[in-house]
């Protein structure tokens, strides 16, 4: 059985993905009347009075709360974990060690979804304990495979994670609403501007996701003297390289300073 505590939008797109795989032994407790009705009806997914029952009677609890909520969730349901139960958070910024130094369990595993996986096209990062068994691991991979890609990755990458791929979706929307606002001084209706922009983008998107490299397909279309190599003259002498990494950099920097506030 799968628990969450926590119903919002991250732990809706793991209860749709799970559903579609077949997978319907799920109970969550949420505090809100609007989201219990909603993931009710949505999917039949089963409804609990606390935390505490999730806990009680899953093997598997998935912390899907916001960070500033977490300690009070920790030391509510501290008392009812047991050690052969499998702790998933997906909650940014909040450090394994943290959620180890108040639950009774060392097996916790730390996620950084994002929100792609709303559409089953997520990239999920996890971090994993050395008692989460592989049989433990391959079942909460199971779980995010469910809406996207899963990697494992060391727990110190995860604020560089959250810099890329957590909040990667963010700057690449900034990125197609500059493409439609230029697009629309060009001369093109808001329409056709988002049309072109975003069609261009999901087509990008599935050729590089093929397998092809983005500098083979910045070649093709790239013709000597041509018009993507005028655009792209641009885009070099304005540094857009550094303009990418120094987005990172505070990003993960900002990722850090709220790892440390809330841990």
């Amino acid at each position: 059985m799968i628990g969450f505590i926590g119903g919002g939008n991250m732990a809706e797109a793991l209860i749709k993905g799970l559903i579609s795989k077949g997978h319907r032994d799920i109970i969550f407790y949420e505090p809100s009347d609007v989201r219990v009705r909603h993931l009710m009806n949505e999917y039949g997914v089963g409804f609990v009075g606390s935390n505490i029952e999730v806990v009680k009677r899953c093997d598997t609890i998935i912390l899907a709360v916001k960070p500033q909520i977490m300690h009070e969730v920790l030391n509510e349901i501290k008392d009812d974990i047991s050690p052969n139960k499998i702790v998933v958070s997906i909650a940014a910024g909040i450090r394994i060690a943290y959620i180890k130094g108040i639950l009774s369990t060392e097996k916790i595993i730390r996620v950084m979804p994002n929100t792609p996986a709303m559409f089953q096209e997520g990239m999920s990062v996890i971090s994993i304990t050395e008692a989460v068994s592989e049989e433990e691991t391959n079942g909460v991979l199971r779980i995010f495979e469910s809406v996207g890609k899963v990697v494992i990755m060391d727990e110190s990458m995860m604020d560089a994670v959250t810099a890329v791929s957590g909040s990667g979706p963010g700057f690449l929307a900034y990125i197609v609403e500059s493409m439609i606002n230029a697009a629309e001084r060009l001369g093109f209706s808001k329409d056709d501007a988002s049309l072109l922009t975003i069609q261009t983008f999901i087509g990008t998107a599935k050729i590089l996701q093929s397998g092809m490299k983005p500098d083979r397909l910045r070649e093709m279309v790239t013709s000597p003297k041509g018009t993507t190599y005028a655009g792209l003259n641009v885009l070099k002498e304005r540094g857009i390289d550094d303009i990418i990494l120094s987005t990172f950099i505070a990003a993960r920097n900002r990722a850090e300073e709220l790892g440390s506030i809330n841990n």
